[in-house]
């Protein structure tokens, strides 16, 4: 079929989206808070934090807290370089909520 063939001039190039993701760890009293940069799927998240504990570049706190606080959270970093929004209320500039 003409589908299959792909002329030579053609360049096919596929761009994995890498997001980054602030990753909190909770475990036996202590804390850690790093980033991570890795593709918008489960497993791509899983291999980029065990490859970050690999590195040992983490600094662990102790927390002091007390009880069986074992979590894992995370959250996508977004660089939002948009001014932040204020407003006058009574003389007084605040800042107001801004939406995406």
């Amino acid at each position: 079929m003409w589908r299959d063939i792909v002329p030579p001039h053609f360049h096919i190039t596929i761009k994995r989206v890498m997001k980054k993701i602030l990753v909190n760890i909770w475990a036996y009293d202590h804390h850690a808070k790093f980033e991570v940069e890795s593709e918008d799927s489960p497993t791509s998240l899983e291999n980029a934090i065990l490859d970050k504990l690999g590195e040992n570049s983490i600094v662990w706190e102790k927390t002091g807290m007390f009880g069986p606080l074992n979590r894992i959270t995370y959250e996508e970093v977004v660089d939002d370089t948009r001014p932040i929004q204020t407003k006058k209320v009574l003389g007084v500039e605040v800042a107001t909520g801004a939406s995406v």
